[in-house]
């Protein structure tokens, strides 16, 4: 009794034996000696300031050390209620923009943000439990209006996980292009 191929084999045995009979191209056997730079036209110096733009907009802007301390001062010793941060597009570093003191409540926070201008955030809300506990949390605000310029949008949301790692404790991340987005409703909601 002969035993007949499977579909599969009958399949596999095929293929060998189209490939068997074509000249070797770069899909069957890639060559060996390749180009630095395969496409025409692509210039080496070129090449390498995109490779250096590739590499600061994964990596991000620089964060002074002010940023992480008034962040700790509000986080740890209550002193602050929000802190807004900026980005600075000549030195290419985040820097602290506006803080808001203790008595200064959300409303500031929302006043302090530019409506034609991106900016990061950070709020210190304090609320109230169902069980009668005093509670807070810190909220990351990444405002990024719809007025902003767009090469202003994409360095902020290239940056913002520089700058979020480095601010230890945040609860919560809200990411804004409108007021309503970022409404006391919403981060109330958010925290409860």
């Amino acid at each position: 009794m002969s035993k007949e191929p499977a579909a599969g084999e009958r399949l596999v045995e095929r293929k060998r034996r189209v490939l068997k009979g074509r000249k070797p191209n770069a899909q069957t056997q890639p060559n060996k000696r390749t180009p630095a730079f395969p496409r025409r036209g692509v210039h080496p110096q070129r090449s390498a300031a995109m490779a250096m733009a590739y590499k600061m907009a994964t990596e991000g802007m620089n964060v002074k050390e002010e940023c992480q301390r008034w962040f700790m001062e509000m986080k740890w010793k209550k002193v602050h209620r929000f802190v807004v941060y900026k980005i600075d597009e000549r030195s290419r570093a985040v820097l602290v923009d506006k803080v808001g003191g203790p008595g200064e409540g959300y409303e500031e926070l929302v006043a302090a943000l530019p409506g034609d201008d991106c900016r990061y955030a950070v709020f210190d809300f304090d609320f109230v439990t169902v069980d009668n506990c005093q509670k807070s949390k810190i909220f990351f605000i990444a405002w990024s209006p719809a007025a902003s310029r767009i090469r202003a949008k994409i360095l902020y949301a290239t940056s913002k996980q520089g700058l979020r790692r480095l601010l230890d404790g945040v609860h919560y991340e809200v990411q804004a292009t409108d007021p309503s987005e970022m409404g006391f409703d919403v981060i109330r909601g958010r925290a409860q």
